[in-house]
């Protein structure tokens, strides 16, 4: 029997801490995998405790690895905006630093444009100006194994602050 096997893609996305913004892209039909980590910053492979330090410039992030044949990189955006304040600079709820910024890694040309349309679209729906960067996906280091699937791994859907 033929199968079609639609070519996967990436996306990247910081929204505040990354286990809730993990758990809500992991649950989307489409998403083959999420993992969470590092990205953004200069120091080579972070560990959570630098991270914390507030001193490597990496952001907290997921990478989602999607087929677009089932849901776009639109719709995850959608899901993006919805799930966190891009209003807020370096921060999400009680978790403030330069690691928990709300930022888009993009992969290529595409994503870039599609996440400047939808961010000024999305501005819309807030009071105060969407301040979510929108730049090129650096090396992604992925995080300590603890920090995979942490919600899910204790019966969690969401971080309860």
């Amino acid at each position: 029997m033929w199968r079609y096997n639609s070519i996967m893609e990436k996306a990247t996305f910081g929204a505040g801490c990354f286990w809730g913004v993990e758990e809500t892209f992991r649950g989307l039909g489409g998403v083959q995998s999420t993992q969470v980590g590092y990205m953004g910053g200069t120091m080579p492979k972070p560990t959570y405790q630098d991270v914390c330090t507030d001193e490597t410039g990496h952001a907290e992030a997921v990478e989602v690895t999607f087929d677009p044949s089932v849901i776009s990189y639109h719709d995850l955006l959608d899901v993006f905006w919805n799930n966190h304040d891009p209003t807020t600079p370096n921060r999400q709820g009680p978790d403030v630093g330069t690691q928990y910024r709300s930022v888009i890694f993009y992969h290529y040309p595409e994503q870039e444009a599609e996440a400047r349309s939808s961010k000024d679209a999305a501005q819309g729906r807030f009071r105060r100006p969407i301040v979510t960067q929108i730049v090129p996906a650096t090396e992604f280091w992925r995080a300590e194994e603890y920090h995979q699937q942490y919600l899910a791994k204790r019966g969690l859907t969401h971080c309860e602050y």
